[in-house]
């Protein structure tokens, strides 16, 4: 049996095992360049060696705390505008006494909070892999998802009991344009926010960005649904109002059964089927490359992972199949969203 390895990278990389019927090869992790010439030392070596290398572990280092920062910076930017919107309409509810507003406050100061724990997903994800952790820190973003899930079901537990406790114990609501305008910078601000997150969330593969944007989108029709509550208030039906926030509740409650079964997901190694076919496919835009088979994915914070066989000519010698390797990679690269590393197994074509 030949066996051929590429020598793992800490970040990224491809590793390669070729197989035969009666030797035994180790191979250097080389991309076939030259690695005679020398690098300066210090920060102009580590850029120097940056940009000589493409394939090299600084660029997969470089490209996941690129897109750790922008998820940061998605981050920073909707929290505050989720703060003050909620702030905004705290100070409505503290007015007008209206249930429904308030039920759809607390679920956006909760939506604020979610933030939090994704913020330190995305920041230690920067940190890249160590010897302890060899595939980074992006399975913490689906720890984070958890925490977020808890965050949304608390934010429906407390309107629930605000809604019953004004139901059981009726108040009239007040103000009532005020809780208008209350309601329209709910669904503005938290729309703002979901076509900021969803964008980035795409951008650099986050599915728990993305998740959090829709959630957000969600929220800002839920918004609206305070108008409701006022027209039963102006109507002669303050009951209108609790009601709303009932079932403001329960639309939080199939948010939490979606967020939660995305998590879920993406904690047992689930992978979209649309991935995984363009990671079988992507392959076979590569000259030599006969078959694609045995390929799995999985999700590592926003990165998809894969392993892969390939088939090629058994003519082939080690250096021509390690450059179908590298070919492959960088189609894969190309092809799969959100790619970060492959396991690629060269196998002969059988004759």
């Amino acid at each position: 049996m030949i066996e051929q390895h590429n020598k793992k990278q800490q970040a990224g990389g491809t590793a390669i095992q070729e197989h035969d019927e009666h030797e035994h090869v180790h191979a250097h992790d080389g991309h076939g360049h030259d690695h005679d010439h020398e690098h300066a030392p210090g920060i102009l070596g580590w850029l120097q060696h940056t940009f000589a290398h493409s394939h090299d572990v600084s660029e997969r280092i470089d490209s996941t705390m690129e897109t750790s920062a922008r998820g940061i910076r998605a981050l920073k930017i909707s929290l505050v505008a989720l703060l003050i919107t909620s702030c905004i309409q705290l100070a409505v509810v503290v007015m007008s006494g209206s249930v429904a507003l308030l039920a759809d406050t607390i679920h956006n100061f909760g939506d604020a909070t979610t933030s939090i724990p994704l913020w330190i997903a995305f920041a230690l994800a920067a940190r890249g892999a160590s010897r302890r952790f060899t595939y980074g820190y992006g399975k913490v973003e689906d720890v984070a998802g958890i925490a977020i899930v808890g965050v949304i079901f608390f934010s429906a537990c407390v309107a629930a009991y605000a809604s019953a406790m004004k139901i059981l114990h009726p108040v009239p609501m007040t103000h009532l344009g005020a809780v208008v305008f209350a309601s329209l910078v709910g669904f503005v601000g938290n729309e703002a926010v979901a076509v900021f997150r969803i964008r980035t969330g795409k951008a650099i593969g986050s599915a728990a960005l993305v998740a959090d944007g829709l959630h957000a989108r969600i929220d800002g029709f839920t918004s609206l649904a305070v108008l409701i509550g006022v027209a039963g208030t102006w109507l002669g039906y303050p009951i209108v109002d609790p009601i709303v926030g009932v079932l403001i509740t329960v639309a939080i409650l199939f948010i939490v059964r979606d967020t939660a079964k995305s998590v879920w997901s993406r904690l047992i190694e689930g992978i979209e089927p649309e991935i995984l076919a363009e990671i079988e496919h992507a392959p076979m835009h590569v000259a030599g490359v006969v078959e694609v088979h045995a390929a799995r994915a999985r999700w590592v914070g926003h990165r998809v992972f894969a392993d892969l066989h390939i088939t090629v000519d058994p003519a082939m010698s080690v250096e021509e199949s390690h450059a179908i390797v590298e070919k492959v990679e960088k189609s894969l690269i190309e092809h799969v969203p959100a790619f970060g590393e492959a396991i690629i197994h060269v196998c002969p074509e059988e004759k």
